[in-house]
């Protein structure tokens, strides 16, 4: 397909006129967004409107004969088009793409006009609008826009489905087929065929590979289906589909990939960004992906609350993320037209995405809406329809709900900090034959911001490990899909007061939360070890820390204090996760023994006393930890004075120098990561570029800049509320602010590229570190 990306005029007010080709519009290219926002207190407004688009196309004369398509891959949400001043169609969803034929419409061998009509407010005819939305619509044109030229016979849908790991069933769609024929091929990566035949154009066919490499989330391997159509003989048509051989099946018991059991440990995504809302580019949409599968070390997604761009889906073909997709919705159901639209979206979405091996679970219900069987019944029957290998669900927020679908999915908010992590499944779902998925968990529950302080931070990451945890060992469940992947803007009904959802476990840029932690430390790959306090006595109340945690995937984590060694910390709770996190109880071990002489057995009452006092504090000690101290003290001859000069020592701290903490994660005996915790007054920049090079051509390109302020051990800086600005020059745009503030430590910008090829450069510095500068190629 030829891109349509390029040479655009935009007008936030359309108009007949417009339309054929009057008046002037700005210049813009695509993806592009109706409105660029700030970052905090957007106004949801602003990209609400009956906005305009249009460009020329020219179509050469040698094209007579051919069959053109116009096709829209994202226009939100309601899209009329115009060729040549006349009215052609219009799409209903701003979620899922459309084509619409010009073959009669255009001027052979001259420029033709194409113009967009588009609602891009908050249409209450149409999901998901029609009352309040925890979350921005955003508007524009905000996918690809492409030109298909086809023969008069052509391939107008391939659809591959494996029911087994060896076999391929190939079902094609053909227009205008008399006196066609077509072959199929799977090709390996080097485009090697393996398997050759010739395909029915009206029934399915098998092609089997008896050594088929299955497709899965650690090794999703994808080969290629190549399809030829022949007329009378003449190739006319080549299509290929890239696939995975794989099953994919949910059973009572759980998930099963290939016939193995698999636990989908996930989380939920929206597909916005800062300031530019909607419209990403290809690169950012895998970069998520990638973040999810490499930095979280997640297994799954669930595209929250709609069909997202076909490069994330591909990258998570790609990199082996299996995903849960779902129809545009939440909570609010609509009248008769509403729900046939929202039938009308199923019927796109499964079209559109089912060749994805990553994909494993149509959603056909609207988010959180209360049971409608009548309508339910209908998206249910056509997902089936369309797509008889994979199975349906639909996301709850309540219990023993009309359960239509294969799969119960349900938003279990249960958790509340010291409860278990999930209900029982048998208080859930209607149907203990049926698999029980967990679709949403923590988020609203516990908002946490980056510069939360350090008690808040914790909990919500040991939110996140305990519902992981509960699920994963329960055995009813298969899998848990946690809210959210990243913060991101919502309407003035939710939110914080700057209309933030506080939600994730990353920042809006990306930037990991001590959350993050949980999910990254369940991979193998890298070493993860994070601690959850600094060790700082003045963020104590009281000057007492309670129970810290080191979040990490190394067998046991050593504790040094000052140098010398302390303790050793190993897995004691989250036992359903890989890799929990290990409490730090113990901040005294071995150093009665080493550095006061203490015989063993008064070493252990009294660091027991020491540390119940660190737990709890003086005046908090349960009466058994007062009864314990008394007896040390009666047993061991201790003095008032003496117990006041251990406290001082090694539990509080207090008015005595800082002490040098040090974490070391320990992997098959060897060191592997290393985390000091002391004071520090010398900051730096750690700056991390999604890309270094660039790519003009067909549309844009971008690359997202994460920044964090880290102090000289490494570490994150959460209250270095700092002002960072940002210098770029060179053939590239900065996209938001010039000077934005770090957040918790953290913050991010984005660039673009402007037509030119070249370089740019990207300065960030703040009034208390060295400036980092990053060079980009502009290709």
């Amino acid at each position: 397909m030829q891109s349509l990306c390029n040479s655009w005029e935009f007008t936030p007010q359309f108009s007949i006129d417009f339309a054929n080709g009057l008046g002037e519009g700005e210049s813009v290219r695509l993806p592009h967004t109706t409105a660029e926002l700030p970052l905090h207190c957007a106004d949801h407004h602003a990209y609400q409107m009956i906005c305009g688009y249009r460009r020329t196309l020219h179509i050469g004369a040698q094209l007579q004969g051919k069959r053109l398509f116009l096709q829209f891959d994202g226009a939100a949400h309601i899209a009329t088009v115009y060729v040549n001043g006349q009215e052609t169609i219009t799409h209903r969803c701003g979620y899922t793409a459309f084509r619409v034929e010009i073959t009669d419409l255009v001027n052979y061998g001259q420029d033709n006009l194409i113009a967009i009509r588009l609602d891009s407010t908050e249409n209450p005819e149409i999901p998901p609008f029609g009352f309040v939305i925890d979350y921005l619509t955003y508007g524009g044109l905000y996918r690809e826009v492409w030109l298909d030229i086809r023969e008069s016979s052509f391939i107008s849908d391939i659809y591959i489905t494996t029911p087994t790991t060896d076999t391929a069933r190939v079902q094609l769609t053909v227009e205008n087929r008399k006196r066609c024929t077509a072959t199929a091929e799977i090709l390996d990566p080097d485009g090697k065929a393996l398997a050759h035949k010739e395909i029915s154009l009206t029934d399915s066919t098998d092609l089997t590979l008896p050594d088929a490499r299955p497709w899965s989330t650690e090794d999703p391997f994808r080969y290629t289906c190549r399809i030829c159509l022949f007329r009378e003989g003449v190739l006319v048509d080549t299509q290929k589909v890239l696939f995975g051989f794989r099953t994919a099946q949910f059973r009572k018991d759980g998930f099963y990939l290939n016939g193995q059991k698999v636990f989908i440990r996930g989380l939920n995504r929206h597909q916005c960004y800062p300031y530019i809302g909607y419209a990403a580019t290809e690169h950012l949409q895998r970069e998520d992906a990638r973040i999810l599968k490499e930095e979280l070390c997640c297994n799954a997604v669930r595209t929250s609350h709609y069909p997202q761009s076909q490069h994330f889906i591909d990258e998570c073909d790609r990199l082996g993320l299996l995903v849960f997709t779902e129809i545009p919705g939440w909570q609010h159901i609509g009248d008769a037209a509403w729900k046939d639209q929202a039938v009308e979206n199923t019927r796109e979405m499964v079209l559109q995405y089912r060749n994805h091996p990553s994909i494993i679970l149509w959603g056909v219900r609207i988010n959180e809406s209360m049971d409608d069987d009548p309508f339910y019944k209908r998206t249910n029957a056509i997902a089936h329809e369309l797509d008889p290998s994979r199975a349906t669900s639909g996301v709850r927020c309540i219990v023993q709900s009309s359960l239509l679908e294969d799969v119960y999915s349900y938003n279990d908010f249960s958790h509340t900090g010291d409860n278990p992590g999930v209900r029982k499944k048998k208080t859930v779902t209607p149907d203990m034959g049926k698999a029980l998925l967990v679709t949403e968990c923590n988020g609203h529950m516990f908002p946490t911001k980056s510069f939360d302080d350090w008690q808040h931070r914790q909990s919500h990451a040991l939110r996140h490990a305990r519902v992981q945890n509960d699920a994963a060992a329960s055995g009813e469940h298969a899998g848990c899909f946690a809210w959210c992947m990243f913060d991101y803007a919502t309407h003035k009904d939710f939110g914080s007061g700057d209309r933030i959802c506080y939600h994730g476990v990353m920042d809006s840029f990306r930037n990991p939360k001590l959350a993050a932690a949980v999910y990254a430390s369940q991979g193998n790959k890298n070493p993860v070890l994070q601690i959850s306090t600094s060790n700082d006595i003045g963020d104590y109340p009281a000057g007492v820390a309670g129970t810290t945690y080191a979040i990490t995937n190394a067998d046991e984590v050593a504790l040094y204090k000052n140098g010398l060694f302390v303790s050793k910390l190993a897995p004691s709770e989250f036992m359903g996760l890989k890799h929990g996190p290990m409490a730090v109880t113990d901040t005294i071990g071995c150093l009665l023994e080493t550095q006061e002489g203490y015989p063993k057995a008064k070493a252990d009452i009294v660091r027991k006393c020491l540390n119940a006092v660190g737990k709890y504090g003086v005046t908090s000690l349960p009466p058994r930890e007062i009864a314990r101290v008394v007896w040390a003290m009666l047993r061991y001859g201790l003095t008032y004075k003496d117990a006041i000069a251990l406290y001082g020592k090694y539990t509080s701290s207090w008015g005595s120098e800082a002490v040098v903490w040090r974490f070391d994660a320990i992997k098959d005996g060897k060191v592997v990561a290393s985390v000091t915790r002391s004071a520090s007054t010398k900051l730096h920049l750690e700056v991390t570029a999604s890309q270094t090079t660039l790519t003009e051509g067909d549309s844009y390109d971008m690359a997202a800049i994460r920044i964090r302020i880290l102090d000289e051990f490494g570490n994150p800086v959460p209250y270095a509320q700092l002002p960072v600005w940002l210098e770029l020059t060179g053939e590239a745009s900065l996209v938001g602010p010039k000077v934005v503030t770090a957040e918790g430590g953290m913050c991010g910008t984005y660039i673009r590229t402007t037509g030119k090829s070249g370089n740019a450069q990207l300065t960030i510095s703040t009034g208390q570190t060295e400036p980092v500068t990053i060079d980009f190629t502009i290709a």
